[in-house]
């Protein structure tokens, strides 16, 4: 490999590996690895060059979309839980665990391709 390539790949693609591993464990670690991810892509955010630093870029913007998602489904999750008391709300309990799987899945996908999209150099 050549040190333009090396140039290109940037500086921090190690943290930028490391963060999308913690991202990908964050199911099993009931999603405790994902704070570890994101506190290292912002301590590598900073000196992140190239490649890595626009996979950095993008592991905290999807962990802060997936975060403000989640946090408006749990919203609606629990006023669908009071509203289940007329049975009114359960169906809307349902849909809303359901998008709240989903939102998860998504996140793990998506931090799969991103992994593996660093690893062929690509952008995320």
């Amino acid at each position: 490999m050549t040190d333009q390539n090396l140039e290109a790949r940037g500086n921090g693609r190690d943290g930028a590996v490391l963060a999308w591993i913690l991202y990908i464990l964050s199911i099993p670690s009931a999603n405790l690895l994902v704070l570890a991810g994101l506190v290292v892509a912002y301590a590598c955010r900073g000196s992140a060059t190239g490649l890595a630093a626009q996979h950095i870029e993008a592991q905290i913007k999807l962990f802060w979309s997936v975060f403000w998602i989640t946090i408006v489904l749990w919203g609606l999750i629990a006023v669908s839980a009071v509203a289940s008391v007329f049975l009114i709300g359960i169906p809307f309990l349902l849909l809303f665990g359901l998008l709240l799987l989903l939102v998860s899945i998504w996140f793990t996908v998506k931090s799969v391709l991103g992994l593996l999209a660093l690893l062929n150099d690509r952008p995320a």
